[in-house]
């Protein structure tokens, strides 16, 4: 049996959020995804990756609103259909991006970015030197008050299979137009609900890198 390897990091320095860059603005809408693009279903398995390498470029605002439409958007208006599922319907994952210019929630009835907090938080979403660089780190956030109606036993298994579905429609969507990511774990989740200004009831679970794959 081929013994799996195990991926070493050498933990870049836990520093506090930077100051925002550029211009936040408290809504940011976003364009309407482009339903006829992307490569076929198994094209975009069979390219499906971990990815730990970034250009440094930033993601357009088009490539920002396909990427969370296909995350957690509304794909069924007519009765509020999420693209990702969840058990009962109560969707208790937030989706929250940070960016340069500061830390948005994503609001998916509107399809827009609702200004949290006027800091650069990307360096707070993990251990790892390249989350701090890459254009864009999602962080995926537990409500806790949607879920008080759900038995406690299954809290924590909903919200980790919703919480990894949304991860996998971003994965999918990577891989579709060419772009890198990565799912993380290895998180400081009570400085990071700090960073994003957080409820106490909200969790971070996860999150993931997304950038441009570098230039050879």
């Amino acid at each position: 049996m081929t013994e799996l390897q195990r991926i070493e990091y050498e933990p870049a320095p836990l520093l506090p959020p930077a100051p925002a860059s550029g211009e936040a603005q408290e809504f940011i809408s976003l364009p309407r995804p482009h339903l006829d693009g992307g490569a076929p279903l198994m094209t975009v398995l069979a390219h499906r990756k971990s990815t730990r390498t970034y250009a440094d470029s930033a993601l357009t605002l088009n490539t920002i609103g396909e990427l969370l439409w296909a995350a957690d958007g509304i794909n069924r208006p007519e009765s509020g259909g999420h693209t990702a599922p969840s058990a009962h319907g109560i969707h208790e994952i937030d989706i929250y991006a940070a960016l340069p210019l500061g830390v948005y929630r994503y609001e998916p009835a509107l399809h827009h970015l609702v200004l949290k907090h006027r800091v650069d938080a990307r360096n707070m979403t993990g251990y790892q030197d390249f989350v701090a660089k890459a254009p864009l780190d999602l962080v995926y956030v537990l409500r806790g008050s949607q879920v008080l109606d759900t038995p406690p036993q299954q809290r924590e298994l909903f919200a980790g299979i919703a919480a990894g579905a949304i991860c996998q429609n971003v994965s999918l969507y990577c891989a579709s137009e060419g772009l890198a990511t990565v799912v993380r774990g290895w998180i400081n989740r009570r400085l990071l609900a700090d960073a994003l200004r957080l409820n106490e009831d909200e969790i971070p679970l996860l999150a993931q890198t997304v950038g441009k794959l570098p230039v050879n």
